[in-house]
C-alpha cells in the first residue's frame, strides 16, 4: 500500500530537500527520541542554530519525518511501496535511499515503541437521559418549550481496573433528530464498497 500524505505533511517534509544525508540521519534520532520521551525543545533549538533556520521549520520537519515513519511502520509497507510513497514527494534519489535506509533500520523499534503507548479513548458505557418541558415563564405565561438532557457514562479500562466519567448534554429535539439521521447517514456510507476499501487499505 501507498502512504496518502497530507500537504502540511508533504510541505514539512519538503525541508528535508534543503539539508544533506547526515542531517536527515540526525533528524531520524530525534524523532525516535520525540516518540520515546517526547518534544524537547532544546534538542529543536540547537539544531536550529547549526542549521541557521528558524527553530519552527526543525520541528516541523522532525514531525514530519516522525509521521513518515510511523506510519511505514504501523503498516509495515514493503521497500517498493516506500520508495514510490517518498517518489511522490518529488524527493532526489540520494534523498530517498537516505529515507528508505532510516525506515529499514528503524521500522522493527518504532513498532516497539507504538505497541508499549498505552493512550486509550473512552469507551461507551451508558446513557441515561430525560425529556423536559417548559411551560411558562415570567414573561411568556403559555408556551412549549422541549428539552432532552442527556447523561453519557463512558469507561477507560486499565489492566484489570476501570474508571468512568460523565458528560452531561442538552439539545432540542429538532437538533437531536438531525444528529441522529447526520449519524445513520455516515453509518450508511460505511457500508458502501468504496469506504470499505478505504478500511481495507486503513488496516
Amino acid at each position: 500500500m501507498l502512504l496518502v500524505l497530507s500537504e502540511d505533511h508533504k510541505e514539512h517534509l519538503s525541508f528535508l530537500t534543503k539539508v544533506d544525508g547526515c542531517v536527515v540521519e540526525e533528524f531520524g534520532r530525534i524523532a525516535l527520541e520525540f516518540l520515546k520521551k517526547g518534544t524537547n525543545p532544546k534538542v529543536y533549538e540547537g539544531a536550529a542554530r547549526k542549521l541557521g533556520v528558524p527553530v519552527g521549520m526543525v520541528q516541523r520537519g522532525v514531525e514530519g519525518l516522525m509521521f513518515l515513519m510511523t506510519e511505514s511502520s504501523k503498516h509495515m509497507i514493503s521497500e517498493v511501496d516506500f520508495m514510490d510513497s517518498v517518489l511522490a514527494l518529488g524527493f532526489g534519489e540520494a534523498l530517498i535511499q537516505s529515507l528508505l535506509q532510516l525506515y529499514l533500520q528503524h521500522k522493527h523499534q518504532i513498532r516497539s515503541i507504538l505497541s508499549q503507548l498505552t493512550y486509550l479513548q473512552p469507551a461507551y458505557h451508558n446513557l441515561e437521559w430525560r425529556l423536559d418541558v417548559q411551560l411558562a415563564s415570567r414573561s411568556v405565561h403559555q408556551q412549549i418549550v422541549p428539552m432532552v438532557t442527556m447523561r453519557l457514562l463512558l469507561s477507560r479500562c486499565y489492566g484489570a481496573g476501570s474508571t468512568h466519567s460523565f458528560i452531561d448534554l442538552q439539545t432540542d429535539p429538532s437538533t437531536l433528530l438531525h444528529v441522529i439521521s447526520t449519524l445513520e447517514a455516515a453509518l450508511t456510507a460505511m457500508k458502501t464498497g468504496h469506504a470499505r476499501r478505504i478500511l481495507r487499505n486503513i488496516k
